[in-house]
């Protein structure tokens, strides 16, 4: 069985160990506190909690085994998937061990079910056109191709369009 609920305060290492997973360099990955210390990805972890912060866990036989959280970034400090101030970019990473069998679409949908209580109208993220997996499972949730950033696409979801 798999639960989703939110991250607790003492789950922040996790968080940040699937920041890292989250963040698709398929050769010569650096180590995490080199690759998490860079300022424009350290700025998705750094003083979480701020107002908008959301993540949530995914449990399977009370192990850790996901997360998926948002943040709201703005024009002067814009992340990868940037589209505007009142759209939180999302990530989300299953650790490998729990990989495949539908955790990451479960913390999508309750991610995203998150951001409309939350009162938002819509979702952006990044993702490498290469990681097709995770293209896949975004467009079948309902992103659709944004733009591009770098060499990643910016992927939003209008939220208010989605069956409740």
């Amino acid at each position: 069985m798999i639960t989703i609920r939110p991250l607790e305060p003492h789950e922040f290492d996790f968080f940040t160990d699937m920041h890292y997973e989250s963040i698709h360099i398929p050769q010569g990955k650096p180590p995490k506190h080199e690759l998490l210390n860079v300022p424009h990805l350290k700025k998705y972890h750094e003083d979480w909690g701020r107002k908008g912060d959301r993540a949530f866990v995914a449990l399977k036989e009370d192990q850790l085994a996901g997360a998926a959280w948002y943040r709201l970034f703005d024009e002067t400090n814009p992340g990868y998937g940037y589209v505007n101030s009142e759209t939180p970019e999302l990530g989300i990473a299953i650790h490998p061990d729990f990989r495949g069998i539908g955790i990451g679409r479960t913390l999508m949908n309750e991610i995203i079910k998150q951001a409309a209580s939350d009162g938002y109208r819509s979702l952006s993220l990044s993702v490498d056109p290469e990681n097709t997996s995770a293209v896949k499972l975004y467009q079948h949730l309902g992103f659709s191709y944004y733009g591009i950033s770098g060499t990643s696409w910016t992927m939003i979801i209008d939220i208010l369009s989605l069956d409740s």
